[in-house]
């Protein structure tokens, strides 16, 4: 007897369909087959599947049993086709009704007792599924919270294989879990630091405000203990709530990467520290079989780089591309997948090997050929792709001794969201969503510069021998300025400030 079950498999981050097709053969020796370019992992499922089975109080066909996964000429991996094969079998030899099968989708781990376990990609499965016209989408219970953002299809939570068949054969009825709207609630609880607990470092400060308001990349340069960590882990504090489609599909992203956790979707904007010792494929994505990086993984929000010359060199250069397309292409053998990459670059580095080349009380302690490869170790066309350079000097003791706080994030943050409502009327028909995201056909559209400001702009332009990318990042931080001062008009001060941020003396 034949039967077939839908289920999905994400590719990159979108869900595929795949049709598990089950023969139980009323001939032939006792023998199960799984063909379709199964894994390893998919392979091992036939003894999960038998075991899960017999363990429900159910029987195994003593006959050949085949399983195909279509389409055959795609490979697939994972567990969570443990689900759909355990159905397919079961209703092959007609243990469980097909009334319902040609609307639903099944997927998720079984374990030994029957027990259905969470998997990955819930969300992306969902998507594909509402698209394919399907009604029911069975998933583990663990699973169901992050499955109920998608509308307009049913959610039912399976905990164990029987309490599925006794739904399917109508004999008991799983309730369905209800569609939860996306809410950003941002609370100023959830995060560790508040700008009001840093003294001192008001120029940096605006720096981070500006970063915030525009989606521009920053690099801060000082010595240790001058604040950059602080001010670095303090800046998801500054940036707005995600919007609604936002928070899909950051959700969806980490849905794949299994890292949601009992969690409906993600509140905040994502905040990623990889380590310097992260790999190249840790941090952009790749493997034999390509899941999201650092980078995807801080889709919409910070990434933040401590000790940036630390990072292997081939490891930043691999940024470069991603910080321009807002997505990286990962091309192997099998095929090419591309994953979102729109992230907001936060960088800190030392000013030499040892932190104090410059400082007023502590003598550097490296030699100038230490100090020139240092350097060296972050190229050019790196630093050219970020917006604002700050350097960041160590905190005056007077500053440090001051009783009270200073402005505090929550205050800060008010005026970044002002700005990003400017900047959300004027891009209300167009692709980006920040002055950080303009094009050179956005900057000379929708940017309005008076004529002294376009003055300034030329002396620059000659003095310091920008180039045409660091002219364009000039006048998107100058109009992101701009916004914080609700003018319409770039004007001289505007640019001026800009200017200031765009070269570290070095």
């Amino acid at each position: 007897m034949l039967a077939k079950v839908f289920s999905g498999v994400t590719i990159g981050l979108d869900g595929v369909l795949i049709e598990v097709e089950v023969d139980v053969a009323q001939r032939g020796l006792p023998t199960f087959i799984i063909v379709g370019l199964p894994s390893k992992s998919i392979d091992e499922s036939k003894d999960r599947v038998r075991t899960a089975i017999i363990n429900s109080s159910f029987d195994i066909p003593e006959s050949k049993v085949t399983i195909n996964l279509a389409p055959a000429d795609l490979p697939k991996e994972g567990s969570s086709f443990d689900l759909p094969i355990a159905v397919g079998i079961l209703t092959a030899s007609g243990a469980i009704s097909k009334e319902l099968l040609s609307e639903s989708l099944f997927i998720g781990e079984l374990s030994l007792e029957g027990i259905v376990r969470e998997v990955n990609g819930i969300i992306s499965i969902a998507v594909m599924a509402k698209k394919k016209k399907l009604k029911n989408i069975f998933v583990p219970s663990k699973n169901s919270l992050e499955a109920s953002l998608v509308e307009g299809i049913n959610i039912y939570p399976v905990s164990k294989l029987t309490e599925l068949i006794l739904h399917l054969n109508g004999h008991s009825k799983i309730q369905n879990t209800e569609h939860h709207n996306i809410e950003s609630n941002q609370n100023f609880e959830d995060f560790e630091f508040d700008y009001r607990d840093i003294k001192g470092q008001e120029h940096a400060k605006r720096a981070f405000e500006i970063a915030a308001s525009g989606f521009h990349n920053i690099h801060i340069k000082g010595p240790p203990g001058a604040g950059k960590t602080m001010l670095s882990r303090g800046f998801p504090s500054l940036l707005p709530p995600l919007k609604k489609d936002e928070i899909l599909e950051v959700s969806k992203i980490y849905s794949v990467a299994g890292l949601l956790k009992n969690k409906k979707y993600m509140t905040m904007s994502p905040f990623r520290s990889p380590h310097h010792t992260t790999s190249k494929v840790g941090l952009i994505g790749g493997g034999s079989i390509p899941k999201p990086g650092e980078i995807s993984l801080a889709h919409r929000g910070v990434l933040f780089l401590d000790e940036l010359p630390e990072f292997p060199r081939s490891t930043l250069e691999a940024l470069r591309q991603p910080i321009e397309d807002g997505s990286i292409s990962i091309s192997r053998a099998s095929g090419s997948l591309k994953f979102p990459s729109k992230f907001l670059l936060v960088a800190a580095s030392n000013p030499c090997p040892c932190g104090y080349l410059g400082h007023p009380k502590k003598a550097c302690r490296c030699t100038p050929g230490f100090i020139i490869k240092y350097k060296k170790r972050v190229s050019g066309p790196l630093l050219d792709r970020i917006d604002l350079n700050v350097i960041v000097p160590p905190v005056d003791e007077i500053k440090l001794m001051e009783k009270g706080d200073a402005e505090n994030s929550y205050e800060i943050r008010k005026r970044v969201i002002k700005a990003r409502e400017r900047q959300f009327i004027r891009f209300k028909n167009k692709k980006v969503k920040t002055n950080g995201e303009m094009n050179s056909s956005d900057v000379y559209k929708l940017c309005k510069i008076e004529d002294k400001a376009t003055e300034l702009l030329k002396q620059a332009i000659s003095r310091f021998s920008m180039s045409a990318r660091s002219y364009m990042k000039t006048i998107k931080v100058s109009q992101t300025i701009c916004d914080l001062d609700a003018q319409e008009i770039i004007k001289v001060q505007h640019v001026a400030e800009a200017l200031q941020y765009r070269f570290i003396d070095d």
